[in-house]
């Protein structure tokens, strides 16, 4: 899983927002605004973790059952595939 180049995470202000740049943004036309725990997902996919290395760090920064991590991230990365962020 990655994502897709042309999407990026940008902080504003204490706004965690994606844009799409470049290529990206011809297809893309907006913003999407992420809470903190989207944004670590955002981070982690990026920086390479599979599914089960994000689920387990976001139960461990957000003091969650490994259950419920692994629940959340499985939903927040079929949103975003949905959206279309990720090669394949």
């Amino acid at each position: 899983m990655k994502i897709k180049e042309g999407f990026v995470l940008r902080r504003v202000l204490d706004e965690a927002i994606v844009i799409a740049s470049g290529e990206a943004s011809k297809n893309f036309h907006g913003m999407i605004k992420l809470n903190d725990s989207a944004a670590d997902i955002w981070t982690w996919i990026s920086e390479g973790l599979d599914e089960s290395e994000i689920a387990k760090k976001l139960s461990e920064k957000y003091e969650l059952s490994e259950e419920k991590a692994k629940e959340d991230t499985e939903s927040m990365i079929k949103q975003m595939s949905d959206a279309g962020f990720f090669e394949i």
